[in-house]
This record gives C-alpha cells, structure tokens and sequence, in this order.
C-alpha cells in the first residue's frame, strides 16, 4: 500500500495499549506518503493532540480511560477548527453498538481489531482522500446484529417524506452494506444513476457522507423494517 499524494498523510494514533500504539506506528512510518504525528493513551489526550497536531487521519479505539472514543471523536468533529480531522474507529464485534454511536458522533468509518495490517493502510488512504469507510461485509454483520437486539433507545425520527420510492430503495441497500457497484447490479442502474440517487439523498437528508446516510437508516427505521431481507 502506498500513497502518491505530495504530502503525507498525517495519522493520529489512539489505544490506550502502548503496545498496539507502537505497532500501528510502525505500520503507519514505514508506509511510503503515510507518517504518524502523535499518539495518545485515552480520549482527553487524543483531543489534545488532534487540536496541536490537526492529523488527516485518526485512528480511534473505543474503550479507553478518562475519556472514550466516542465521547472523543464527538468532540474533535463537533470543533471547527478540525473540520478537516477524518476519526476512524477501531471497534470488535462484541462491541457492535458502538459503532453507531461512532457514527452519530461524527466518524466516517471502522474497522476491526484483527483487520490485517495492508487493510488498515488501505483504509487509512480512503479515509484521507474523504471517502467513508463502511465495507459492505461488515456493515452486513454489523445490520444483522443489530437485527437481533431489542429495540434501543432511538433518537427522534427524522422524515423520509421527500424521499421518492427509487431514492429509498437506494437507501436501504446502502443500509444493508451494499457497494454502488452492487447496487447498480441490484437495481438494474447505470453507476451514473445510483451516484445521483445517493447525491440527492445526501442533499435531501442534509448528510455529509454515506456513514450519516447509514445513521438516517438506523435513525428512521428503515434497517428495522428490513430486517428480514438483510
């Protein structure tokens, strides 16, 4: 994996095990057109150096002392003068509910603990080039999981009335994990086409990427109402 960019993408390491940190460093600094600008052992410390350092690329864990990673991630997205900070969680399955509230505060992406070291880089390069990382194989586990909870606690539904009946198919297949390539295929579309369907959606629900299109499927019920087709 390597990068092309003039300029190197700057990566914020956060764990709150030295050993994880010092492994993802490595990974990160031999990487060409990747560098690692700092790390941080716990929440506080990651918003403090994101603030000093302003990296491309956070890589966040969630369970960390003092002060989580959501909690975190929340608050470097929700500051302004870090609008261009990208915060990619680092979740594992048992912890699957945390990935949504990663995305409702303000993550663009995910990934597993024991995702191979070339994957982390391959993500790393997506998230900084300002695409949101939701692999259609763990959105699908992660949707299906979340299938088989009892109902959470939801914030209030936002509307789907200006939605047309394409544009919500569209939606739902994000929801379920699908690529724009696949759901070309699902819908019998041009890539063309499904890129417009998703633009206007994101218009339509005032979403910034397709992870906020993901949170509008959980938030308005839409994942729920096809849990048994996912």
């Amino acid at each position: 994996m390597t990068m092309t960019g003039m300029t190197p993408v700057r990566v914020l390491i956060v764990d709150d095990q030295a050993m994880v940190r010092g492994s993802f460093r490595a990974l990160v600094d031999h990487t060409p057109g990747m560098t690692a600008v700092g790390e941080a052992a716990n929440g506080a410390e990651a918003v403090e150096v994101a603030r000093r350092e302003r990296p491309d690329v956070v890589l966040m864990d969630v369970r960390m002392p003092d002060l989580d990673g959501i909690e975190a991630t929340r608050q470097i997205c929700s500051d302004p003068a870090l609008s261009g900070v990208r915060v990619l969680v680092l979740t594992t399955f048992d912890l699957d509910e945390y990935v949504y509230a990663a995305l409702r505060a303000g993550a663009v992406g995910f990934l597993l603990k024991d995702t191979p070291p070339t994957e982390v880089l391959t993500a790393i390069g997506i998230v900084a080039a300002g695409e949101a990382l939701l692999a259609p194989s763990v959105t699908r586990r992660l949707i299906a999981e979340f299938a088989r909870r009892p109902e959470p606690a939801r914030p209030p539904r936002r509307s789907l009335d200006a939605i047309t009946n394409r544009e919500m198919e569209v939606l739902g297949l994000i929801a379920r994990g699908l690529s724009n390539t696949e759901i070309t295929e699902h819908l019998h579309l041009s890539l063309a086409t499904v890129k417009t369907h998703i633009g206007r959606l994101l218009a339509k629900l005032n979403a910034r990427d397709r992870a906020q299109l993901v949170i509008v499927a959980y938030e308005t019920g839409l994942v729920g109402d096809r849990r048994r087709g996912a």
